[in-house]
């Protein structure tokens, strides 16, 4: 096959089995029983998969081949019948696997009166990544998804491919190392798209583990490292694209334009060899292409837009792979753990006129306890005036609620 090299494929590395293995599925069984538990559906059906570090899989097939099912056992949210799963070398409910993994459902369920930032910030806090390092995430992931000129609208607000942007920012809050991907480019118009496709592209490069379910093929071919094709709750086929796409039977040729008698004394070499000439035919661009080529000579004219911008810069505390990205080495990437890791660690100094408010509460019970039992005739304790206690402050760890702190003590 002699054609040019399409500049616009990624680079794929060389494979190596020596990378570990991220994701692990061996004869992965799942079916849905009804109220009597006789077998209803058979979802998933012996399904074998294995992605490995810095893998961009694809997981394709039509409605109702098991994709989600496969997904959610995966994630731990349901238990397969039968089969072993593998994810970061343990099993999907161990609770250590959850902080290294960045899910972007189907559909964004997000908080629709909560601002972008509000809701990165939000998610950050689950994680409990401290205030200084979530303010820092958080700019840096909406400017690398072209949101940070609309940070502060309600997500509500915004149009369904704003909102996907939003979705996998909140995906990589946590620096992931395995992320799954469903329907990431779902509702985008092109230029959104192509800067998603961008954005995994870079993080793949980085060293994460993706993978990537979608019906749109083209992103597959443009992404994906490998492919599983399910139906019925089978793998049928697997492969690297190249292995799953190549036509063994057919030869492309490509070279200038051919005037008619060329085309001609072409024609009657290959009838020598008993072949024909099936098509003649100028080479046509992707309507993909020609669009982005459009919408970036009108930003370059200065037209603007009230919607997304371009996204930066992939953000910096994103782990970086072996491979150099955008000047990031690996040590860069190890200094710029190491940083996050000692702002984590770092203690936050209380104020000295605090009082804990497990102490507080501890004083509270403790007087109540030893309150003598008033005799007959006295006023009723209800009654009686109660000494206000001054608020010295905020409490040491605003946080905590009273019950935890007395479950501590």
């Amino acid at each position: 096959m002699i054609a040019e090299k399409n500049s616009s494929r990624p680079y794929f590395p060389q494979a190596d089995d020596s990378r570990p293995v991220d994701i692990k599925c061996v004869g992965v069984t799942k079916i849905f029983r009804d109220f009597w538990m006789r077998p209803r559906v058979r979802a998933v059906d012996g399904v074998d998969l294995e992605v490995r570090r810095g893998q961009v899989c694809g997981l394709l097939g039509p409605n109702g081949s098991g994709k989600s099912t496969t997904i959610k056992m995966l994630l731990g949210l349901l238990t397969p019948t039968a089969g072993r799963i593998a994810v970061m070398g343990k099993r999907p409910r161990h609770v250590d696997t959850k902080k290294e993994i960045g899910y972007l459902p189907e559909e964004s369920y997000l908080y629709r009166f909560l601002s972008a930032r509000e809701t990165l910030d939000y998610y950050g806090r689950l994680f409990r990544i401290p205030a200084p390092i979530r303010r820092e995430r958080v700019s840096k992931l909406l400017e690398m998804v072209g949101l940070e000129a609309v940070e502060h609208r309600p997500v509500g607000e915004f149009s369904k491919g704003m909102q996907r942007r939003v979705g996998l920012a909140q995906t990589l809050i946590n620096d992931p190392q395995l992320l799954i991907l469903d329907e990431p480019t779902s509702g985008m118009d092109p230029v959104g798209a192509r800067q998603i496709k961008d954005v995994i592209e870079k993080l793949a490069e980085r060293g994460k583990t993706i993978l990537l379910c979608t019906h749109l093929l083209s992103d597959v071919e443009d992404l994906c490292e490998r492919v599983a094709i399910m139906f019925g709750g089978k793998v049928r086929a697997e492969g690297t694209c190249g292995e799953l796409l190549e036509q063994q039977e057919l030869t492309n040729l490509q070279t200038d334009r051919l005037p008619a008698d060329a085309v001609a004394e072409i024609q009657a070499v290959l009838a020598k060899r008993g072949l024909g000439l099936r098509s003649v035919e100028q080479p046509r661009r992707r309507l993909e292409s020609l669009f982005l080529e459009i919408v970036d000579t009108a930003r370059k004219e200065g037209t603007h837009t009230s919607g997304a911008r371009s996204g930066g810069q992939i953000a910096d505390f994103l782990r970086a792979g072996a491979t150099e990205v955008a000047g990031d080495t690996e040590a860069d990437g190890v200094e710029i753990l190491d940083s996050l890791a000692a702002k984590a660690a770092a203690p936050q100094p209380a104020p000295a006129t605090t009082a804990p408010a497990a102490t507080r509460e501890d004083d509270t019970l403790a007087e109540l306890v030893a309150r003598p039992t008033p005799p007959p005739g006295a006023a009723h304790p209800a009654q009686a005036p109660r000494a206000v206690e001054a608020d010295t402050g905020p409490d040491d760890d605003p946080d905590d609620d009273v019950l935890a702190s007395l479950t501590r003590r």
